[in-house]
């Protein structure tokens, strides 16, 4: 699963790997956790010498997927992840499999390997970002929910696949990671249907990941310092865990 992640790239940076939105400045965030807004890219249409184009737009959207037909959110489950595998069949993301594809622009990924519980081991954290440096673009839905007062809040989740093998020694899903030469794809809901698109949701290949074993700062929301990302021994990231208590405190849109 994908559970913590950052976007610390400038603003410039994420403009022109989307090649063509338009960006207000944003802070670097080195914790972005569910319930909090994150930055989404899909496409839209304008009218241009009479006729539609398709452009890239960047919206803010709430981690964590509604789908229209709830009634009270606060009683549905908070969807962060959608299973590639399974997401055109469920009830919950197949209206937006079909019609609302997303980007989420992101610089890495935080994962924790949980040991055995027999072992009664902590578990350890680590920073996972492109080896080769820059930002990535996870796969994932949009769904626009609709209060009973008639407000909206755009509302989003990150598509997971299978890890690949050095990132299955970590942990056993990953987000799905979208290259800039099939961006178009992704986003063309129009013509491009979930069977079409289905080679995209496949596991990254091999090189493209490298893991860090940072400390377990991470866990706690209030941490969003640069520090999180410091390397650490494994060693030293599990005695920095021990010396740290948790925190489910998270910013929200509701």
């Amino acid at each position: 699963m994908c559970g913590r992640y950052a976007l610390t790239a400038q603003r410039r940076e994420v403009e022109e790997f989307f090649s063509g939105i338009n960006l207000d400045e944003f802070p670097a965030r080195y914790n972005i956790a569910p319930t909090q807004p994150i930055l989404v890219v899909l496409a839209s249409e304008v009218l241009e010498k009479g006729r539609n184009v398709s452009q890239r737009q960047a919206i803010l959207a709430r981690w964590g997927f509604l789908p229209g037909w709830v009634k009270e959110p606060k009683e549905f489950p908070l969807l962060i992840n959608a299973r590639a595998e399974t997401a055109i069949g469920k009830a919950s993301f197949r209206a937006a499999m079909r019609h609302r594809r997303v980007l989420i622009p992101a610089s890495g990924f935080y994962e924790w390997h949980r040991p055995a519980k027999e072992t009664k081991a902590k578990g350890q954290a680590y920073w996972l970002r492109p080896r080769r440096g820059g930002i990535v673009a996870f796969a994932g839905l949009l769904e626009t929910w609709s209060s009973a007062d008639g407000s909206e809040v755009d509302t989003a989740a990150i598509l997971t696949t299978k890890a690949n093998q050095s990132i299955s020694a970590i942990h056993e899903r990953m987000p799905v990671v979208i290259k800039q030469e099939d961006f178009d794809r992704w986003l063309d809901c129009k013509t491009q249907e979930p069977r079409y698109i289905a080679d995209l949701m496949e596991p990254v290949e091999e090189d493209f990941f490298e893991a860090i074993p940072v400390s377990d700062k991470v866990n706690k929301v209030a941490n969003m310092g640069p520090d999180l990302q410091e390397p650490e021994t494994v060693e030293q990231a599990a005695s920095t865990a021990s010396r740290l208590t948790g925190d489910k405190r998270q910013l929200s849109l509701f």
